[in-house]
């Protein structure tokens, strides 16, 4: 069967070139104009597996703990990310209270619920029919992963109330900061190509 995840476009000169098997630590260059084609690095899933675990216990701490505390007047209150939703939803703002519970809490869990399952499945010889569909959610979920954006909104808003209330950020603000480096090095270090040499294909 042909290879055709190894038939790539060069992202500097546009030629058409397969990229033949690398050794770990390997690098395919273009022989048009030097650009690098695709680079293989060792334990590549090792590494992903264990940034998710990291992951996983990150996403607990942000939904759990408190994202915020605020203090006026001799009162105090503090939330954390579905409080915040609630809140929302309470005020009638339901649209922006769905995205906020997608985007920072159910598209998370799922990108790295789906990753897990993968990653645990490649353990096993050989893997999984259904490794396809698991990379067909990962590839749904990543882009919905959106928790950079909900740090900027919790910043701005915090920069519009402190004139107002003394504001204090919970240890769900940290975790949730830890989550979003944690976040962007899977996806750095996370290679599908990996996974598709672990797949045994059916004729």
């Amino acid at each position: 069967m042909r290879d055709l995840d190894a038939t790539v476009a060069c992202p500097g000169c546009d030629l058409i070139q397969r990229v033949p098997p690398l050794p770990t630590g390997g690098t395919a260059h273009c022989p048009r104009c030097g650009e690098a084609l695709a680079t293989r690095v060792g334990n590549t899933l090792e590494r992903t597996l264990a940034l998710n675990v990291a992951a996983a216990i990150l996403l607990v701490i942000a939904n759990t703990a408190p994202v915020i505390g605020l203090s006026a007047a001799g009162l105090q209150a503090s939330t954390t990310l579905s409080g915040a939703a609630g809140e929302l939803w309470e005020q009638g703002r339901e649209l922006s209270a769905v995205v906020v519970v997608f985007c920072s809490i159910i598209a998370p869990v799922a990108y790295v619920s789906f990753m897990l399952t993968l990653l645990l499945s490649l353990r096993h010889n050989p893997a999984p029919a259904w490794i396809g569909t698991v990379m067909r959610g990962i590839n749904f979920m990543a882009p919905w992963s959106m928790d950079e954006v909900v740090m900027l909104a919790i910043l701005v808003a915090l920069i519009k109330i402190a004139s107002l209330a003394n504001t204090t950020p919970g240890v769900g603000m940290y975790a949730l900061g830890a989550l979003i480096v944690v976040l962007a090095a899977i996806k750095v270090t996370f290679d599908p190509r990996e996974v598709w040499r672990k797949v045994r294909w059916a004729a």
